[in-house]
């Protein structure tokens, strides 16, 4: 795969054959949506279970899940994990995050309806991946998350190093993806 470099050269970036589908999805005319339905299905999540953010003025703001667009945003200076993962500029596995002390508020908005007879109470968030979007100069552009939901813990499989990996090498390429810039 090749991606353009800030000099116009192009760069030569080898990923593994199953990350290959994100190719498709870095290019002009890309939605938030196809992208991360593609992240869901490389992890085996439900798309629901991706979230991308990105920084802006100090504040991480949804661009996906795009019901969390009008939901506020996250400060850096709070305890949120997406802010600590900009901060850090360290990728997290946390395969307990229901035991993590964190804010749980954007995992208590319901998806779509505004109809309190329709909505279901949204799952809560039992394994999480957060990985923080760099640019060629290592400065955060945003955070990538992968969770996998659940009432019980036990029926969430773990993420693995290797996983990590994956969505580090995908978050490497999100840096310069439209669907990240243009909202």
């Amino acid at each position: 795969m090749t991606q353009n470099n800030d000099h116009g050269m192009m760069e030569e970036i080898v990923l593994p054959e199953h990350l290959l589908p994100l190719g498709s999805v870095l290019g002009e005319g890309v939605s938030a949506l196809d992208l991360c339905m593609v992240l869901a299905k490389i992890f085996q999540v439900q798309y629901t279970e991706v979230a991308l953010m990105r920084l802006e003025g100090g504040l991480l703001h949804f661009v996906f899940p795009e019901y969390l667009r009008t939901s506020g945003s996250i400060p850096l200076s709070s305890k949120a994990v997406a802010a600590h993962t900009a901060l850090s500029k360290k990728a997290e596995i946390f395969n307990n995050f229901a035991r993590v002390k964190h804010a749980s508020i954007f995992e208590t908005i319901k998806p779509g309806s505004n109809d309190a007879i329709d909505a279901v109470a949204p799952s809560p968030i039992q394994k999480l991946m957060s990985v923080p979007i760099l640019d060629r100069d290592s400065a955060v552009v945003g955070v990538i998350q992968i969770s996998r939901k659940g009432l019980d813990a036990r029926h969430a499989k773990d993420f693995s190093r290797e996983d990590l990996h994956d969505l580090e090498l995908a978050a490497g390429l999100l840096a310069t993806a439209p669907a990240l810039l243009a909202n």
